[in-house]
């Protein structure tokens, strides 16, 4: 066995350069920080019944952000392929990585690449909003160590942080907020 000292450099490396539906995301595992890739990719369906496929994480969840996104939004993804890959060979179900499967499915069903200096996580519930996390501040501190400049999290996680220098801190209340960002 090989120790990995920086997961998160583990992790980030290949990540393409402005592709659209590829976003950087915070997750917790145990009590460590580790920035990973979420990818989408979301094209129209030539099916009766669309397909929707993950690796790395929970289908359901997929399904449910999805749903969220044409109700809340008015994005027409029922008609959609869907494929979600968390990269690296990880899985990761917890809640923290939603707001960053929404970035990916937005930015690939617009065929928008996101600012690569971007890292995002949160919560999001069924009315579209952005629901705080636990250990922000670690998250926070995680993305300033691998060079990122901007993070979206909740607004209840960014009101209660610390100042942390070389990183610009986004609260959002909900997706629409967030999505902005796209």
């Amino acid at each position: 066995l090989v120790e990995v000292e920086n997961p998160s450099e583990y992790m980030l490396s290949g990540k393409p350069k402005g592709a659209s539906g590829s976003v950087v995301a915070c997750s917790v595992e145990g009590s460590r920080p580790i920035l990973l890739e979420i990818q989408a990719l979301v094209c129209r369906s030539n099916l009766g019944i669309p397909r929707r496929t993950a690796a790395g994480t929970d289908i359901n969840r997929v399904n449910l952000l999805m749903a969220v996104l044409e109700k809340r939004l008015g994005f027409s993804m029922s008609s959609c392929d869907a494929y979600i890959n968390i990269a690296g060979g990880i899985r990761m179900n917890e809640p923290a990585v939603d707001l960053g499967i929404v970035f990916a499915l937005v930015s690939s069903f617009r065929n928008r690449p996101l600012d690569e200096s971007m890292v995002v996580f949160g919560e999001v519930g069924l009315s579209g909003e952005v629901r705080g996390v636990s250990a922000a501040e670690q998250r926070v501190r995680e993305a300033v160590k691998m060079g990122f400049r901007t993070c979206i999290m909740p607004k209840t996680n960014a009101e209660h942080l610390k100042s942390i220098e070389g990183i610009k801190v986004v609260g959002v209340s909900n997706i629409s907020q967030a999505l902005e960002y796209i």
